[in-house]
């Protein structure tokens, strides 16, 4: 593993805020916003996202170089510490499938905002009716295959040559996706109106607190957004060197990912209120929406391209993630298999699947599976594992490894007694309501 790691602490946190911005932060954080009470949404995300990123994020990283590989054989040396390797073996799957279908529909989103994109660049999209437009293709079958076929190859490509290709991919398009955002942020500020957008954000609707289901819908974005879904951080985990600070690196990642879903956010929301828009428009926030405010904007094509631009970088250092932690598990599970043609046939199969679900009514009910069922249950396996499992000392010792400041027993008890129960709850509570994240 040692030739494959990135190079530093804080290229090895770029390439995980990379993995941990997407669709998440862009697509998902500002329409639940608008639709679950606003600034109190905001408020019950953030508390969830310290304690996440402080037990469960730090824990993946921590287990994944333990074990110095990727998420089947993470779960195998967990339980193995247990004498139940064979349980592992088994469970490691159920994570890992999630990582591979949350990229299969990851690749149909990022195509159409490929498409949006280029017809930004062209100009045409300035001139559509746009909810016509999105509908023209979301609800058409196969309506995006040249999009969608450059976004897996292109992400492939930049697999091609492990942590080190990873970390130079994402050296270019974080900081990018960043300062687009900042641009555009500040764009938004001079409109009119913007200030109600200001103020439902941090505002909002306190009565939301006491709805059970935003609680529930905070916790799924707080996992989704980190990318705590029992598997994909594992991978990054197992890159770093013994001598960097795993929580410290976890509390980095998640400041970060979180500017970067405020940001999006003080983009969306402020620009919906000053034309009069509904915030909570759901995921046509990002396609119908604010196409119609960038039309009806001066330089709205420049904005245009720069919004579309940053939204590529964000998903493309996502579904980095996503191959990498399916491929390097079944490189160290079969070493037989070269790491380029299991590049090959994982996006060869997103890409195959992914076309059948350009249609809104398949892509839909895929996305509800793998957000209702998937990336829940994968992340309370694996809290489950590194917390209940995996013996304590093993953890502990890994933790503190390279730590400025070592940890104690708290951190620990959080994870065992906070983290883990509230997930497994919260998790229960969604399954039961079909509530999607």
């Amino acid at each position: 593993m040692e030739k494959k790691s990135f190079t530093s602490r804080w290229a090895f946190i770029i390439a995980c805020v990379g993995s941990a911005v997407g669709m998440a932060n862009v697509w998902g954080f500002p329409y639940k916003v608008g639709t679950n009470g606003g600034g109190a949404f905001l408020l019950i995300y953030l508390f969830f996202v310290a304690i996440f990123s402080y037990v469960g994020l730090s824990a993946e990283y921590a287990i994944g170089r333990r074990a110095k590989t990727g998420t089947l054989g993470s779960y195998e040396f967990a339980f193995n510490t247990r004498g139940l390797g064979k349980i592992g073996k088994i469970v490691g799957w159920i994570p890992l499938a999630g990582s591979m279908c949350i990229a299969i529909g990851y690749a149909v989103i990022i195509a159409y905002v490929l498409k949006a994109l280029f017809q930004a660049v062209t100009g045409s999209l300035m001139s559509v009716d746009t909810n016509t437009w999105f509908e023209s293709f979301a609800l058409s079958s196969y309506s995006v295959i040249p999009f969608h076929f450059i976004v897996v190859a292109g992400t492939l490509f930049t697999l091609f040559f492990g942590a080190k290709s990873i970390e130079k991919t994402n050296k270019i398009m974080m900081p990018l996706f960043f300062i687009l955002f900042f641009i555009l942020a500040i764009r938004v500020a001079m409109f009119d109106g913007a200030f109600e957008g200001y103020k439902f954000i941090f505002k909002g609707d306190w009565a939301k607190l006491g709805d059970p289901m935003v609680w529930v819908a905070a916790m799924g974005q707080a996992f989704f957004s980190l990318s705590i879904t029992g598997s994909g951080m594992i991978v990054y985990g197992a890159y770093l060197s013994k001598q960097e600070d795993v929580v410290d690196s976890a509390k980095k990642t998640a400041i970060f990912d979180t500017i970067a879903a405020l940001v999006a956010a003080l983009v969306m929301i402020p620009a919906v209120f000053a034309y009069k828009m509904d915030p909570a428009a759901g995921p046509g926030l990002l396609f119908v929406t604010l196409p119609k405010i960038l039309q009806d904007m001066p330089g709205g094509q420049i904005f245009a391209i720069i919004l579309f631009t940053a939204v590529i970088f964000g998903g493309i250092s996502s579904l980095q993630n996503m191959f990498e932690a399916v491929a390097e598990s079944i490189i160290h599970k079969f070493p037989s298999i070269k790491r380029a043609p299991m590049l090959i046939a994982l996006c060869v199969i997103c890409f195959g699947i992914g076309v059948n679900m350009e249609a809104i009514s398949s892509w839909g009910p895929w996305m509800d599976f793998v957000s209702i069922y998937i990336i829940p249950i994968g992340a309370v396996i694996g809290a489950v594992s590194w917390f209940w499992v995996i013996k304590k000392d093993e953890i502990m010792d890994e933790i503190n490894m390279g730590a400025a400041r070592k940890q104690c027993d708290l951190w620990y008890n959080i994870g065992r007694y906070v983290y883990v129960p509230m997930a497994l709850t919260l998790c229960i509570i969604a399954l039961s309501k079909q509530i999607s994240f």
